[in-house]
Order: structure tokens, then sequence, then C-alpha cells
């Protein structure tokens, strides 16, 4: 990918991040990178594509993040908080594919498709740790809910108390 490619994919992230899917248009893209409108089109022909191979990104820089902790020797369970909590600390917005989760009814078939890949991939490496399926499920909605509260909430406190139990 191109400089130009990258800064618009962080552009929209940071936007998916605020407002989900509907939170941002080619136009607001292109003022917040300093490029024309058709530059983004250039780059993303839709706003389909641009969504997607965000989310794509997101997921796998996401499951990264994962492998390394427990490369470090974390559990899997405590993998997932470190990953969260990062997210939280670093930028305070909700996981991206939380964000277009919430509304996967509404979503483009390109968008849902990469934002259920990451629900399934990281369903699939908590299993892989050694949880049953319910007890990943659990772990999965007890992160983003928590997510969800600490920034509905603007607390990161809510957060911590919301994966006590998980610890």
């Amino acid at each position: 990918m191109s400089e130009t490619a990258d800064a618009i994919m962080d552009a929209a992230e940071r936007r998916i991040r605020d407002a989900g899917y509907d939170g941002f248009s080619f136009r607001e893209i292109a003022v917040d990178v300093g490029v024309k409108s058709a530059s983004v089109h250039y780059h993303f022909p839709t706003k389909e594509s641009l969504a997607a191979a965000v989310a794509r990104r997101y997921t796998e820089r996401f499951m990264a993040a994962i492998d390394k902790e427990m490369a470090g020797g974390s559990d899997v369970v405590g993998a997932w908080i470190a990953a969260f909590q990062h997210a939280l600390r670093s930028d305070g917005k909700m996981c991206l594919c939380g964000a277009l989760g919430a509304t996967s009814g509404n979503l483009p078939n390109e968008v849902l498709v990469e934002a259920r890949r990451f629900f399934e991939l990281g369903l699939k490496k908590l299993i892989g740790g050694g949880l049953s399926q319910a007890k990943a499920m659990r772990v999965m909605a007890i992160l983003e809910g928590a997510m969800l509260l600490a920034n509905v909430l603007a607390s990161p406190v809510a957060f911590e108390e919301a994966i006590a139990e998980l610890s």
C-alpha cells in the first residue's frame, strides 16, 4: 500500500471507531488526509471497499497483538484483555469491528464479511487457547461490552470493573 492509501485507511479507521460505518464520507476522509476526494476514490473505489480494507487490516493487526501477548507468556484471556486495554488506553475508541458489528444489519455484505471475520477468528483463537466455545463467547461479549461501557460513560474504570471477573 502507498503512504496515501495508508493515510486514507488510518483516517477511515478513526472515523469508523468514533461513529461506525455511517460516520464517514469520502469527502471527510479527503479533508482529514489533505487530498482530493478523487484520490480517495482512486485508492478505494467505493466506501464499502474502503471499510472492508480497514476492517481486514484491523483484524490482522489485532490478531497479531494477541499472538504477541501469548508469545510473551500471557494466557489466552490475558492476551485478549491486554489487547483491549491497549486499544482503550491508546486512543479511547471502540473496537473497530465492534463498532461495525453494532450495525451489522445495515452493513454492505463486503464490510459485514470482514467484521464477522474478526469475531470468528477471535473465537477460534480463544477456543484454540483452551476455552470452551461458550466461555470464548462470554469473554468476547464481556470485552466488547466493557469497551462500549467505557466509551459511553467516558470512564476507563468502567472497563476494568466490567472485566474484573475475567482476570
